[in-house]
């Protein structure tokens, strides 16, 4: 029996080539070169990677304004936009249209028991009025990744830190869905949720999924809004083992993805791969690939890749060291940057936490919630959801705070399995599962890995993604002081896409 891989590395990447295909030695090009020294210029060993060690120059070098060069990433290797609509046949005017939708019952309770399915919907329905289709797409990817979050948090300790980059799973799944056999196919849009999206509207078909995220690849995945957010597909297949012609077209269509042929038992295969995430993720994912099964038939990654400078940087003069309360047993020591602006705040009364906005340059936001009980993480966790995302945004009141929040840098590794096959998915990691759509053989997924990081200081990020709850009151804080475990977002407005979403409990544990 083959074994077919799906690995998701978040917090990542440059942008996918729209060249033809390549043949294996070009698509590893340029990183001989880079074997030594990682692409942020540190050890490679990551001695280094401590945030006191780091020069003060490093910050003012390493910005949006001024990024990194890296050899062999070149502007021919970002998406040409205008290229795409010149030629044609993209559907690129689609996503932004408004299609209309039913209406829900004025009589539904929309604030009863949120597994009633009824509801579900509803409260799905109105949360799509007037809303593009792009926006729509991103509402069930976050209510996706919210579910996933709480599945992956009930299996980890209370003082565990978390990073998920739900946009960079749900591209991966939706690749997954072109070679997927019927019943499997409709257990992964059922647990995507893409069911209810194509009910929606009469306009939607399975079709307008793969569409979106196409749609989705050039709206979110260029290079000039004033951040970087770029992602990649890669598909590697083994030798001898034949890709079905529909498949190999519509992953390049919709994920740009072109299959390379390799040979996993080849170990200069693994050295290569390596190379090339380590270089495209500039250094901050190293080795994601231990080891892999030379009887492995097919291996889908997806980077995503993040670096935004925030609109008001902390000046790095006042960063101090502060206590910082885990819990109510232990509190540690770590640097907390501070500034004073204007920050759009809201203060949500039912669930008893105050959201900050801090915005990069460009139009994405880090969303941050606080309980203000050390209590209070669970229910919030809980409830967090596109609903609660959209009430705290329309909420938000803008004016002259001080704000002291935590330098902090996170690494998770997970294997995501255990968790979708509660979530429902269960086919495609059995001998159930049927790939003809895209090969002949046999094949069983039998790892499914997501690994991120992301880095948070005074210059900005760098990360290799209506009403139901209740009243809330206008924020009148002048002062917002993050010195115990929050949640966190990080928001594209223009599309509505949670990029990434997480915890932090320990600032002082990466």
């Amino acid at each position: 029996m083959w074994f077919v891989t799906f690995i998701v590395i978040a917090s990542l990447l440059s942008s996918p080539a729209l060249a033809g295909v390549k043949d294996l030695s070009s698509h590893f090009d340029g990183n001989e070169k880079e074997k030594s020294v990682d692409a942020r210029g540190l050890s490679p060993n990551g001695e280094n990677t401590d945030m006191e060690s780091i020069p003060l120059d490093f910050h003012r070098e390493n910005t949006v304004t001024n990024d990194l060069p890296l050899e062999g990433l070149e502007d021919e290797d970002y998406i040409d936009f205008d290229k795409i609509l010149a030629e044609g046949e993209d559907d690129y005017s689609e996503g932004d249209h408004i299609d209309e939708i039913s209406t829900p019952a004025p009589d539904l309770d929309l604030f009863g028991e949120p597994s009633d399915p009824k509801i579900r919907r509803a409260r799905l329905l109105r949360l799509f009025h007037g809303r593009t289709r792009l926006q729509r797409i991103n509402v069930v990817n976050a209510r996706f990744g919210c579910r996933l979050y709480r599945k992956l948090r009930n299996r980890l300790n209370q003082t565990d830190n978390i990073l998920l980059a739900p946009v960079g799973i749900s591209i991966a799944m939706g690749m997954m869905a072109l070679g997927v056999g019927p019943t499997a196919q409709e257990q992964l849009y059922q647990t995507l949720g893409y069911g209810e999206f194509i009910n929606a509207s009469i306009h939607y078909d399975n079709s307008t999924v793969h569409k979106l995220f196409r749609k989705l690849t050039h709206r979110l995945f260029r290079r000039n809004f004033g951040y970087n957010l770029r992602s990649v597909n890669d598909l590697y297949v083994k030798r001898n083992v034949r890709i079905q012609e529909a498949f190999r077209s519509d992953a390049k269509t919709y994920y740009f993805a072109e299959p390379q042929s390799v040979d996993f038992a080849d170990p200069a295969f693994l050295v290569k791969a390596n190379q090339r995430i380590q270089k495209i993720t500039k250094g901050l994912i190293k080795e994601p690939l231990k080891s892999v099964d030379p009887n492995m038939a097919v291996m889908l990654l997806n980077y995503l890749y993040f670096k935004g400078t925030w609109e008001q940087k902390f000046p790095k003069e006042l960063t101090h060291y502060r206590q910082f309360r885990v819990n109510e047993k232990k509190q540690v020591r770590v640097p907390m940057m501070q500034n004073k602006g204007s920050y759009l705040a809201a203060a949500d009364h039912e669930l008893n936490c105050d959201i900050l906005q801090l915005p990069y340059a460009g139009n994405i936001s880090m969303i941050i919630a606080v309980p203000q009980k050390l209590s209070g993480m669970r229910s919030l966790e809980q409830e967090i959801s596109p609903t609660l995302i959209s009430k705290w945004l329309n909420n938000m009141t803008n004016r002259t705070r001080e704000v002291v929040f935590p330098r902090f840098k996170l690494e998770q590794n997970y294997d995501l399995i255990e968790h979708l096959k509660e979530m429902g998915l269960t086919d495609p990691f059995t001998e159930k599962g049927d790939f003809s759509p895209m090969t002949s053989e046999k094949v069983i997924i039998n790892w499914f890995k997501h690994q991120g990081t992301i880095t948070v200081n005074e210059e900005g990020t760098e990360a290799a993604a209506m009403t139901s709850i209740g009243f809330m009151p206008l924020s009148t804080q002048t002062r917002f002081i993050v010195d115990r475990p929050f949640l966190f977002l990080i928001y594209e407005h223009r599309t509505g896409c949670v990029v990434f979403m997480g915890r932090v409990v320990d600032p002082s544990q990466s």
